[in-house]
């Protein structure tokens, strides 16, 4: 009995210390909360600052509202404006006084890649679902911001960035943003990380408040929000811009051969 205690506890112990493998049923249960998630938060209205490396911090705001409508404004010394109202694109350069409006006829896939090339730089991670391409696999894990959390990944063969992986990491069971790692194929690690929320009771989810940008473990950037609305009203024409007075006004379309 004096023997067989010990082992039984050094086999305990190593059950717990097992690696958790990856679920098909866990991912199915994340993929379900992450569509109630978004259904919970169907618009949002943010306003702070974002900081790149040992650069002064630029004012920034940011709107959303489903399905798709988006609004990003970038202050000095950049004084730009991104705006799409589903139908067009509206870019605004305060700076040298240029509107222009781009109207789509673009294949709904080459749409979707050109508004994720415009608005992921500019839109904080811990709002929406994570956008992960290829094959995903989800496995539950421990995280300094939560005891229990689940593991997103993806490898992606992305052309010109072959063997990256993305993972995404979220508190169970709301699937709050915790931290995103990008794995390049040359072993460079970027990551994004939850460092302050925002939580809302009433919509059972957090927000990040402050993220941080790392790259090989040193850090490169933050963002931090003064202002966050969940669920405000916003109108149609939040999201469709007019020029100015006294400014260049020019209008694109672009198609799937070449813009014109």
């Amino acid at each position: 009995m004096r023997l067989l205690l010990p082992c039984l506890l050094l086999l305990a112990l190593a059950r717990c210390s097992k690696p958790a493998e990856p679920s098909p049923a866990l991912l199915t249960e994340v993929r379900r909360r992450l569509a109630e998630r978004d259904a919970r938060l169907g618009s949002y209205r943010l306003e702070g600052q974002t900081r790149e490396g040992e650069a002064p911090p630029v004012a920034y705001a940011f709107a959303y509202r489903a399905p798709q409508r988006l609004r990003a404004w970038l202050g000095a010394p950049l004084l730009r404006t991104f705006s799409w109202d589903g139908e067009r694109l509206f870019e605004q350069s305060d700076a040298d006084k240029h509107f222009t409006t781009f109207a789509m006829e673009l294949s709904p896939e080459r749409q979707a890649g050109f508004l994720t090339e415009v608005f992921s730089p500019l839109m904080p991670e811990g709002l929406r679902a994570p956008l992960l391409p290829g094959t995903l696999s989800a496995k539950r894990v421990s995280h300094a911001r939560a005891p229990e959390a689940v593991e997103l990944s993806a490898g992606v063969d992305a052309a010109g960035a072959p063997g990256l992986r993305v993972t995404y990491t979220l508190r169970w069971p709301h699937l709050d943003f915790l931290s995103r790692s990008t794995q390049q194929a040359d072993g460079t690690t970027l990551e994004v990380r939850m460092e302050q929320e925002q939580c809302e009771a009433a919509l059972q989810l957090c927000v990040p408040q402050r993220l941080t940008r790392w790259v090989a473990g040193q850090q490169v950037g933050e963002m931090t929000l003064s202002r966050i609305e969940l669920n405000p009203v916003l109108p149609k024409d939040t999201f469709t811009l007019v020029a100015p007075e006294g400014y260049t006004v020019q209008s694109r379309t672009l198609v799937n051969s070449e813009g014109k």
